[in-house]
């Protein structure tokens, strides 16, 4: 989801909230600097609703559930006080909570706890989502089992996951609509040709892809 930064303006955590919440936009937050998140493209949009409807269908019957787009997560250290500005609110395109969900505040419209984030990704936000997002993501949500990158532009999942020491690895790279990624932490597996069912790739990338014939 592509954002604009404000950097004319600081906010501390309390003030993003009440602007948020007052709001009919949604906005990130990052150590005092507001994101506005602008609209996504069709190709974008799509991913996102096969990603939810198989992830939902999924996980019926279990302990775990699907939070929406809609859905604020934050990652970063305890605030020192209600004036602190050193914390990370974002909207992934997709994450799963399981067991009870843990929020911010009495307000409920913030997680503390996901299990599973996935991000679908755009040119205009990838390197946030690979760098400092993952990072925010890895050091603060210990919740955090996988995280999942997505494109948009060709068939490509990446998926990291914690592994025994703790850290989020890479754990599977998909390229082909063949393929499928297995999230063992939550019982899924996401097909590429359904994640990317209805998504119209170039033709030239596609006989690419395809194996060239023997003469």
């Amino acid at each position: 989801m592509a954002s604009v930064r404000k950097p004319e303006s600081f906010y501390t955590e309390d003030e993003y909230l009440a602007l948020e919440r007052a709001s009919q936009e949604r906005r990130e937050y990052l150590d005092g600097q507001i994101y506005l998140m602008a609209g996504e493209s069709e190709a974008h949009g799509t991913i996102c609703t096969n990603l939810t409807a198989e992830i939902a269908h999924q996980l019926k019957g279990t302990p775990c559930r699907a939070f929406s787009k809609d859905t604020k997560v934050r990652s970063g250290p305890l605030p020192k006080s209600r004036y602190g500005a050193e914390g990370l609110y974002s909207f992934p395109d997709l994450l799963v909570v399981c067991g009870e969900a843990q929020y911010l505040d009495e307000h409920r419209d913030v997680l503390l706890n996901p299990k599973v984030i996935i991000e679908v990704l755009s040119p205009s936000t990838e390197a946030f989502d690979r760098t400092e997002k993952f990072a925010r993501y890895r050091t603060y949500l210990d919740s955090l089992t996988d995280y999942i990158l997505v494109a948009q532009s060709e068939p490509l999942i990446e998926h990291f996951a914690r592994d025994e020491t703790g850290q989020l690895v890479i754990a599977a790279t998909a390229t082909d609509l063949s393929e499928s990624v297995v999230l063992n932490s939550i019982g899924c597996t996401l097909r590429l040709v359904d994640v990317y069912d209805r998504i119209v790739f170039p033709e030239a990338m596609l006989e690419e892809s395809e194996p060239a014939n023997a003469e």
